[in-house]
């Protein structure tokens, strides 16, 4: 019975990878940055058109992103964009964070077919939200 679901793995993965690249379907099944950052610095929660839902907290020590999570209800492309935004801003400065966008994601990625591009602008928007809580709470301007 294993090699059957061995086997439908196996096409699975062939149909996956004439859609999506190797790094987008990487951190699709093993996300990094998953969770909750208590006592978070900066944080946010934004629902999608598609009604996907991303939070995303961090921390900030001298300025500096030192650590960030994600969480989401979303789909595998959601997951993986969120997944790769926390990559992006971990060590960052906040004016280096607010230079994030879906455009920084989807280059990590190699790109999304049109119909997924939704989920790197929901990732990037609730990334730029949480800097703007942090932001606020500083009491600084964007």
């Amino acid at each position: 019975m294993t090699s059957v679901f061995d086997e439908l793995e196996r096409q699975i993965m062939a149909e996956m990878r004439k859609i999506y690249s190797e790094k987008t379907i990487d951190h699709a099944m093993n996300p990094r940055n998953v969770g909750c950052i208590k006592e978070a610095d900066g944080f946010a929660r934004i629902t999608g058109p598609c009604g996907d839902t991303v939070e995303i907290s961090f921390k900030v020590k001298g300025e500096r992103v030192v650590d960030a999570a994600f969480w989401t209800d979303g789909c595998g492309t959601t997951i993986a964009c969120s997944s790769i935004a926390t990559e992006l801003v971990e060590g960052k400065s906040i004016a280096e964070a607010l230079k994030i966008n879906s455009k920084c994601i989807l280059d990590v990625q190699g790109g999304l077919p049109e119909s997924d591009l939704h989920c790197a602008v929901l990732a990037s928007n609730t990334l730029n939200e949480a800097i703007r809580n942090y932001l606020s709470s500083k009491n600084k301007c964007v």
